[in-house]
């Protein structure tokens, strides 16, 4: 959207066929992400449709990233690890509560201010987006929605400043869009409860200091969330390793063995997994926006690329066969951006519906992958590179793409609300 005059990036002259900022050393004939590209991809102004606070987050947050994160991120991608020293730095930002209200102060971001934190992460890079997400959209924001004072007393402060990080624990190695079938187990015994089962693909879970587990009465069956602290015995996880997407978030299995909590641990807004839809109301919301960041990004990197790469004589940037592809990705972040807006104010009246949510989700995520998709054909060779960010948004997006119910659940789901049938359900008992 919109360059933000307080950017590192949107001091550069507006982006021209041949326009080298001099400030900026060059990579062969094209800068890499070392030296992020500035935002030109708001060609229809939408960052008009947020209010001057939004406005205002969202570009302290895109100069922390354009500065602190893109010089350093693709070695991290490289390697699979976290950068770790950045997030005290995020802390500082003002940013780590979300939606959440600081118990002090009573303030909190809107629904959009939140989105725009997770917009420019991951236009720089989709992993720290989702570090965000994780932390804020569902592990901070399960414990102040569900959680008793107490729990809120001794967690959400910390986590608002990121002095404490939080992990989420619903999808299970056997089901994963189907998170309603969730087997881990929770057993009542004197002074709490103990857990028994596995968790995958939880981000933040190898390093995090608190983990949501969602687990299931092994005597009523109703679900429950509990808090399980760091160091907690018999809770183990493991990093997953050999990923293609979002290779720096640490996402990890776990394995629970008669792990212990406190009933003060147990989350006493649960009653059953219905419970789950007041986290993931604004969960839906933040993955609807991260492909438009994700996109951006790849937009503004290849614009700066056209016109820098010279092939024949000429810049990329004057070959038809680029502009049809770079005028498609522009259509496509516009479009993105506004269902995600709309999903957004839908949601802030109280009005967006499961297959609201699902339809801009499956949607931008498909829209998103095809920006993906152009903006590493239009790099040709360096498009394969992880420095010049496109390659690894190719890669992050798939990730994306699969995330909080597949495109294919999703698209399901939306054609559910536009056709009134339903073309999964449980399937009926059969008789003996």
């Amino acid at each position: 959207m919109a360059a933000d005059p307080t950017s590192a990036a949107a001091a550069s002259p507006a982006f021209a066929s041949k326009n080298l900022n001099p400030t900026y050393p060059t990579f062969g004939e094209a800068e890499t992400m070392s030296h992020f590209p500035a935002a030109t991809h708001d060609v229809f102004a939408l960052d008009d449709l947020l209010s001057p606070e939004e406005r205002a987050v969202r570009y302290r947050v895109r100069a922390f990233m354009e500065s602190e994160v893109a010089p350093i991120i693709a070695d991290h991608w490289e390697k699979a690890s976290f950068p770790f020293e950045i997030v005290p730095k995020l802390g500082a930002l003002g940013v780590g509560g979300g939606v959440v209200k600081d118990p002090e102060t009573g303030k909190g971001l809107s629904l959009l201010g939140a989105a725009m934190v997770v917009v420019e992460a991951a236009r720089v890079d989709a992993s720290c987006g989702t570090f965000l997400l994780v932390h804020s959209s569902l592990a901070m924001l399960t414990i102040d929605l569900l959680g008793s004072k107490e729990q809120k007393r001794e967690w959400l402060p910390r986590m608002a400043k990121l002095q404490a990080v939080g992990a989420w624990a619903l999808t299970e190695p056997t089901n994963g869009s189907d998170a309603a079938a969730l087997k881990t187990t929770a057993t009542k015994v004197p002074g709490g409860w103990k857990l028994n089962g596995r968790k995958r693909w939880i981000g933040n879970a190898t390093w995090s200091d608190v983990v949501i587990v969602w687990a299931r009465s092994s005597e009523t069956g109703q679900v429950n969330a509990f808090v399980v602290r760091k160091g907690t015995p018999g809770f183990k996880t493991t990093k997953i390793e050999n990923k293609i997407a979002l290779r720096v978030v640490q996402n990890a299995d776990i394995e629970m063995a008669d792990v212990f909590v406190t009933e003060e641990d147990r989350l006493p807004g649960v009653s059953s997994f219905a419970d789950t839809n007041k986290v993931l109301a604004v969960s839906r919301v933040m993955v609807a926006w991260q492909p438009v960041g994700v996109a951006a990004g790849v937009y503004d990197m290849c614009v700066r690329y056209l016109g820098q790469r010279e092939q024949f004589g000429t810049p990329l940037a004057a070959f038809q066969s680029s502009q049809e592809k770079i005028a498609r990705m522009q259509g496509n972040v516009q479009a993105m951006a506004l269902l995600a807006w709309r999903l957004s104010k839908l949601a802030e009246e109280g009005r967006m519906t499961h297959e609201h949510a699902s339809m801009a989700k499956a949607w931008n995520s498909l829209r998103g992958r095809e920006v993906c998709a152009l903006g590493r054909e239009l790099l040709g060779g360096n498009g394969i590179l992880s420095d010049f960010l496109v390659a690894k948004a190719f890669g992050d997006m798939e990730a994306i793409y699969t995330y909080e119910g597949t495109y294919e659940v999703n698209v399901l789901v939306a054609g559910r609300g536009a056709t009134g049938h339903a073309s999964f359900r449980a399937p009926a008992q059969r008789k003996k």
